[in-house]
């Protein structure tokens, strides 16, 4: 039997450099930075003071009574949805609701809802604390919320793999439909953690950049710097990326727009270190060849890999290691793109965000730069531009890599259709 293919029909997206995929992806094309100090009074006292805050907010778009019942995240997420759902065109029908899924993911979920009512508790009792607290809180109430917003009576599912969520998210959702058991799903990721608790627990782990902060007068907008040799950690993200998935011949017997195929995903763990990748990078390199292997093509088919590289000394340099260890003598082809030095890194979000710049890279055949890249690390030898790059000509494949704590490692491939 022929495998059902998976292909891209909506996209929607509100990152920290734009509240719309157009504006974001304009802005990442232009090397634009979202990493912003953080002004308000509960951020003054803290060890890291900037953060990539959304470009704008979810309220100024969501009806007031209704972002009133759904934490932050949720709020981001129903966001990319309605305008992913939009984008299309099934919001005027045209898919059976026992045939339609969600797989909405997220790293941390309703961490501020959460933080805020036991703030109520303890300082005003229990009949303070939110009757909607546990709706809201809990890590499914964003693909909950998705799922009752366009009526999704297939699986509505909340894959939870910190970093590595929304790419699996995506890769959950295209199995779903590649299984017959959905025709189309919306997939991504989101997160809204730039709170004081979740920010002093990375910074006092190291993982967050500590340059821009405090008595630094850095502009905050040079701090994320992947693959930089000063590099020292991540900035801290928010916001939510959508993709309708949907298979191929329902979208054309409906004259979807088609923005790319999803070729093939891989999913693998390393057992090494609950917060450290594996620094040969091996369990990534397993995720990206069976991503090559499911996908049934070679690495000479890859013309672009949007990277994980967040900006932490150990991590880009692993997964520079993956990708020369996959795509072999083609890698030094590849063009290779951190767009975390843009929007600083969204967590449960970041694999979402970024599979919907790489799905643009394929459809214009341009490739956004890696900003902030001074001075390449030389343990690391991939072709990274700072300025757009387009890419080749003809039929193309691109790699959205994804790593989270735990080991948790996810590649999906996109390819030209």
């Amino acid at each position: 039997m022929s495998r059902r293919r998976v292909v891209v029909t909506g996209l929607g997206l509100t990152s920290p450099v734009g509240g719309d995929v157009a504006s974001s992806w304009e802005a990442l094309l232009a090397g634009k930075s979202g990493v912003r100090h953080l002004t308000a009074d509960w951020a003054q006292d803290l060890p890291v003071q900037i953060a990539a805050t959304a470009a704008v907010e979810p309220t100024d778009v969501l009806d007031r009574v209704k972002a009133r019942r759904l934490d932050r995240s949720a709020q981001f997420a129903m966001v990319a949805a309605m305008e992913a759902w939009a984008d299309s065109g099934l919001a005027d029908g045209g898919v059976d609701p026992e045939r339609l899924g969600v797989a909405m993911a997220s790293g941390i979920g309703g961490v501020t809802t959460l933080l805020a009512n036991y703030d109520a508790l303890k300082e005003k009792g229990p009949r303070r604390v939110s009757p909607l607290a546990v709706p809201m809180l809990m890590p499914n109430a964003p693909a909950a919320n998705v799922g009752l917003y366009v009526g999704a009576k297939a699986a509505v599912n909340t894959p939870v793999s910190a970093c590595a969520s929304g790419n699996e998210g995506i890769a959950l959702g295209t199995d779903q439909i590649r299984l017959g058991r959905a025709d189309v799903v919306l997939a991504g990721g989101t997160e809204a953690a730039i709170h004081p608790l979740p920010i002093a627990a990375f910074a006092n782990m190291m993982a967050l950049s500590k340059t821009g902060s405090g008595e630094s007068d850095a502009d905050p907008t040079t701090v994320s710097r992947p693959w930089d040799v000063a590099r020292d950690g991540f900035v801290l993200g928010e916001g939510a990326g959508v993709l309708v998935l949907e298979e191929l011949e329902h979208a054309r017997a409906r004259g979807a727009t088609i923005y790319a195929e999803v070729l093939g995903t891989g999913i693998t763990a390393d057992s090494h270190d609950i917060a450290q990748p594996d620094p040969e990078g091996r369990g990534g390199s397993r995720a990206i060849l069976r991503t090559l292997e499911d996908a049934g093509i070679s690495p000479g088919d890859i013309a672009h890999v949007n990277a994980h590289a967040t900006s932490t000394p150990q991590g880009d340099i692993a997964e520079g290691l993956m990708i020369h260890a996959t795509l072999g003598k083609y890698a030094d082809e590849v063009v290779v793109t951190s767009t975390k030095s843009m929007t600083g890194h969204l967590l449960g979000g970041a694999g979402a965000l970024e599979s919907i710049a790489t799905v643009l890279a394929i459809r214009h055949r341009v490739a956004p730069p890696t900003i902030n890249l001074d001075n390449l690390d030389p343990a690391v030898e991939l072709d990274i531009p700072t300025t757009a790059r387009d890419l080749r000509a003809g039929d193309i494949a691109a790699l959205n890599n994804s790593f989270g704590f735990g080991g948790a490692n996810v590649a999906v491939a996109f390819g030209s259709i």
